[in-house]
């Protein structure tokens, strides 16, 4: 890749993706509610992804766009038990609050 004016090189891409992942971080530790949560992760997967890809393009493998194809594989199974918890959940407690998810724990659930 070339220095030249303007150009947008690696560490651009970096401070792009190290942001974007604590930005996820922040939202998984201080919101309560469980859409905000998985969003969150979604962003803080997306930046790995983000990461991956342009340090693959920077030393030209493909390595990086395997990587990246197997966390939105992840992701993708993420999403189906995401989809899970949060209709068990809203069944149970009729909310999508995350304090709310204790009640899971016990054995007695019927």
């Amino acid at each position: 890749m070339g220095k030249g004016l303007g150009m947008i090189d690696i560490h651009h891409y970096m401070i792009l993706s190290t942001l974007l992942f604590s930005i996820g971080i922040v939202g998984v530790i201080s919101r309560k509610n469980l859409f905000i949560i998985y969003m969150s992760i979604e962003l803080m997967l997306n930046a790995a992804n983000l990461a991956l890809i342009a340090l693959g393009r920077h030393y030209e493998t493909l390595d990086g766009s395997v990587m990246a194809m197997m966390i939105i594989a992840v992701a993708a199974a993420e999403a189906a038990i995401f989809l899970v918890a949060v209709i068990l959940l809203f069944r149970k407690k009729e909310s999508v609050d995350v304090d709310l998810f204790n009640f899971l724990r016990r054995q007695d659930i019927r």
